[in-house]
Order: structure tokens, then sequence, then C-alpha cells
């Protein structure tokens, strides 16, 4: 008949024994009443002792009950107690010494927070026996709200696997979070809400949440940079170790967002996986490094990169500061690339220079020299460029008159532009050629030379 394990089957054997003294006490003083009754109320006690509870043999509690009937008023007082304690026994055990085994419970019950904030309770469940739970808010402060959520989701029941022993199992553990929301305009004072569980043949259980609002914050979140400012050249990667501290009684998940000039690129690692948010649990930190890349074409200056970090109950700033130093740099060659260039003795050859400051900063006083074979001559449409801004470029005409014997063949005129803080340098190859005309002109000499010569042999030849 019961089917429990040995500490309940000790319980009911207790009961039962305490049950059978009380009921051999109401024997004993039946007997100080009429000696009609005595045989009738001794029949009544015997019967329930014997049969303990009607399952052991049908029908015995009906023929007791039809024996009482016929008691009179100030016995029939003791026959109903002894109805009563043989009914406790006749009551199937789960009715009577099951105990409920759901149990409820989060790790921190009583939280401080502030008008405004969204906390979260884990909540951990306890059950004999696998069940679906339902969940409910008894009890809530007006204008707020509460809500039961598992798996991103809210939720009204969750399913409860069997607890393992007396421990928790982590199956049951976090199953449940609670959420609530605290009003803006949420007075000081000590708020309690009422959570309530019901698992069906498990038992209920409820739980009560105590919260403390407070107008001090209960903790300052921050996120600050180790080395906020730094300092380097253009196209520079410059890289920002930060420390992001959530304060807060509850976990919060934080935005990364960045305001900076175009081209420039900022991201964002969290143990060394490229994120765009940090979750961060109550009273936790995280380092976030932080990547800022410049553009090659960035002027010099210094820069400032606003980053936010946006979370339920916080928002916080940090300030980036990038200092460009100035880069100087300049470069001298040709529209085309081409360094190369065919020119005759004597002959002007003009071609196009161009002039680029591949720096961050403006270039003033750039002027051109060259150094050239011995007796050559060359010339600039401009000698000195006064000025040339960042990233731009100029084109100038040189031109070039190599020496009047200069022979064919090819010859090298080095070319630079320069000033107090940059310098470029080119090397053109010059092929010096003979006019096609000189060559005609030589060879008609020498063909008249011939023809001198041959006629002043046909005249001379026979004398």
């Amino acid at each position: 008949l019961y089917n429990f394990n040995s500490q309940k089957n000790h319980n009911i054997s207790n009961r039962k024994s305490q049950i059978i003294t009380k009921i051999k006490n109401i024997r004993w003083k039946i007997g100080k009443y009429q000696n009609k009754f005595h045989q009738k109320y001794t029949v009544c006690a015997q019967v329930y002792l014997k049969t303990a509870c009607p399952h052991t043999e049908n029908g015995k509690g009906n023929y007791t009950m039809q024996k009482l009937k016929a008691f009179q008023e100030k016995p029939a007082r003791y026959a109903a107690a002894i109805v009563a304690a043989g009914a406790l026994l006749c009551l199937t055990p789960a009715a009577v010494f099951a105990e409920d085994s759901l149990d409820m419970s989060t790790d921190y019950p009583g939280i401080t927070v502030t008008a405004g904030d969204t906390v979260s309770f884990s909540l951990d469940f306890y059950v004999e026996e696998a069940c679906d739970v339902s969940l409910s808010v008894d009890s809530i402060p007006d204008e707020w709200e509460g809500y039961f959520e598992g798996d991103g989701n809210q939720i009204s029941v969750v399913h409860v696997p069997t607890s393992s022993g007396s421990v928790i199992s982590d199956d049951t553990s976090d199953l449940v979070t609670f959420t609530l929301s605290v009003p803006e305009d949420a007075a000081e004072d000590t708020y309690t809400v009422k959570l309530a569980a019901d698992g069906g043949t498990e038992g209920t259980d409820s739980l009560t949440l105590t919260v403390d609002v407070t107008t001090e914050a209960t903790g300052v979140s921050s996120f600050e940079a180790e080395y906020p400012e730094q300092q380097g050249a253009t196209g520079t990667t410059f890289t920002f170790d930060t420390t992001l501290t959530n304060s807060r009684g509850t976990g919060q998940n934080f935005a990364l967002t960045s305001e900076s000039e175009d081209g420039w690129t900022v991201t964002y690692s969290y143990d060394d996986t490229s994120v765009t948010s940090v979750s961060l649990d109550a009273n936790t930190s995280g380092t976030v490094t932080i990547s800022v890349s410049t553009p090659e074409t960035v002027s010099q200056g210094t820069y400032e990169i606003p980053i936010t970090a946006t979370g339920p109950s916080d928002t916080l700033s940090l300030t980036l500061t990038v200092d460009i130093i100035g880069t100087y740099d300049v470069s001298l060659s040709t529209p085309s690339g081409n360094l190369s260039l065919d020119a005759y003795a004597s002959t002007d050859e003009s071609f196009t220079l161009t002039v680029t400051n591949n720096g961050n900063v403006d270039l003033d006083n750039l002027s051109l020299s060259s150094d050239l074979p011995s007796d050559w001559e060359i010339s600039f449409s401009e000698d000195t460029i006064e000025t040339l801004e960042a990233g731009e470029s100029q084109e100038i005409t040189a031109t070039l008159t190599p020496d009047s014997d200069a022979i064919t063949g090819d010859y090298v005129a080095t070319l630079t532009v320069s000033n107090d803080e940059a310098t470029s340098s080119a090397e053109f190859r010059v092929s010096v050629k003979t006019k096609t005309t000189w060559g005609i002109i030589a060879i008609a000499i020498i063909l008249l030379l011939i023809l001198c010569l041959g006629m002043v042999f046909r005249k001379y030849g026979r004398r």
C-alpha cells in the first residue's frame, strides 16, 4: 500500500503508533460512561485497531459508521474523535504524508538599485521528479514591470528535469531569469516582489524578492583607456587597451560605436575576437582592445575619436586622441613614369616632369636642380615651386640640350627636387643620336669626291 522510501515509511509507522495510543486513551475514557455504551465503544475501537483503514478489508469502515450512529450525544464526541483518527490512517499516503519537493530559489533575493534600473534574478529549481512548473507574479509594486525569461523568450511555464539528490543540478541552475524594471520615479524605500511556482504533483513554492531603491548610485560603471592619447605618422594603426566595467547588480550587454573621420577605420576585439558588443556579468569588468587605422592622406594635426558603450542601464563614453605628426615626402617623375628620352647633339629636347607631395604637410620653396654630362645644358619652366600642398602634384617642363660634340650613345642626366624637409631625385637615360640629314650630306660629299677623282683620272690618265 505504501510506495515510499524508508524514511517516509518510518514516519508513517510513528504516526500510526501515536494514533493507536490515542484510541486506547479514548477507550479508557469510554469506560467511565454507562455500561450499556461500553460494549459498543469497545467494539468500535477494536474495529479500527484491527482494520486500520478500509483499504485492507472492504466494508469495515461502513460497518463502523453504522455503529456510531446509535451513540448518544456526549459519548458521540469521543466516537467522532475515533473516526477522525481512523480517517487519518484511511487516507492515501500521498495525501497525508506527501511533502512538496518543488523548491524555487535565487542566489541574491535582496538587492539595492536606483530608480530606473532594470535588474535580473537567476532562478534555480529543485524537484524530485521532472515536471512542468507554472510561473507567475503574485505581487509586485504599482507601475513596476516584471517577467520571466528563458532562452531569450518571455515564458510562463518551464520544464524542470529531475534534480540529483539534494543538490540543484546544472540542468536546473539559471534555468529561468526574472527581469524586473524599476520606474524612474520610484521613491526611496524597500519593496517586495513575490513570485509563485506550481509544479502540480511536485507541489508549489514561492519566492520573495526584496528590492531597496536608493537615490545613491549602487555602483559607477566606467569605460577607461590606459593611454587615451597616442602620436604617430600617417598610415599608422593605433592600438588602445581599454577597460569596460559593469558596476550594476545585473549583467549588461554593451554595444560599441564610434565617430571618426572619413577614411578612418575603428575596430574592437574582446578575448582576441573581433566584436561589436561586449556582455559583462554584474560587478565585472573586461579588457576591450580598440584599433584605429588612419589613411595615408590624412593631414597633420590632432584628431579625437569618441567611443560609446551603450548598455540597458548605462551609456559610457570614452574619447581617444590621435596626434598625426608631420610627414614630409616628395617625388619626381614624369606623367607616364618613363625616365628615358632621345636627344641630338646641340639640339633642345623638351619633356614634362611631375613633382608630387606625398606627405601630410605642405612643402614650401621646392627647387629643381640637375647633374648633367659635361657641357650639357637644361632649363625649367619653373625653377622653384613656392608651395605644394599635401597630396598635390605639379607639372614642370624641362628642356635639355646635349653638347654639340656629343657622340652617339647613352648618357645619364640626374634631376632633383628638394627643400629643407624633403628631397627626391630621378635618373634619366638620354640616348644621343646623329641626325639623318648630316649622313646624307656626308654621303653626297663622298660621292662628289669620287666623281671628281674619276674625272681627273680620265683626263690625265693617258699622259
